[in-house]
């Protein structure tokens, strides 16, 4: 509840870190600072949203959702998740099949990556520009991917 107060203005508008430039009355967007607001497939997805729910998974201890640039959907939602200690594997499709009631199939993890632990900055944080970059642009062979059926009409 109280992510949500922050995220919004005091009259109610979602920040979306955006920066524009005001002309007059209007507003150009010149781009976008935010890394939690990820564009998959024409939608515009909240990673804050995705890893909520991702952490009510029990045998899920820590979770970020970052995007990874894809040339198809524009991003995909990739998901990096430390384990409790009692589980030694979670598959993606297991994920997937848990978070298909609580999310739109939009928004669901399309790459995950199993670690050990998150990166964090001193004020431990995760950098997800770091976790983008060190866990998911590489080709890694522990990450687990899914490709949709995709018919093109």
């Amino acid at each position: 509840m109280e992510a949500t107060k922050k995220s919004l203005t005091p009259d109610g508008f979602f920040k979306t870190g955006d920066v524009a430039e005001r002309h007059g009355k209007h507003f150009f967007i010149k781009g976008r600072k935010s890394v939690d607001i990820l564009k998959s497939g024409g939608y515009k997805i909240s990673a804050l949203d995705v890893e909520r729910q991702i952490l009510e998974h029990p045998n899920i201890a820590e979770a970020i959702v970052v995007g990874v640039d894809d040339d198809e959907f524009g991003q995909r939602i990739a998901a990096a998740v430390v384990l409790n200690e009692t589980v030694a594997y979670l598959s993606l499709s297991e994920l997937r099949s848990f978070l298909r009631d609580k999310l739109s199939s939009y928004k669901l993890p399309t790459l995950l990556r199993v670690v050990r632990e998150l990166p964090k900055t001193t004020t431990l944080k995760v950098p997800k520009l770091l976790i983008k970059r060190d866990l998911f642009d590489a080709e890694h062979a522990d990450i687990q991917k899914w490709s949709p059926s995709i018919v093109k009409l």
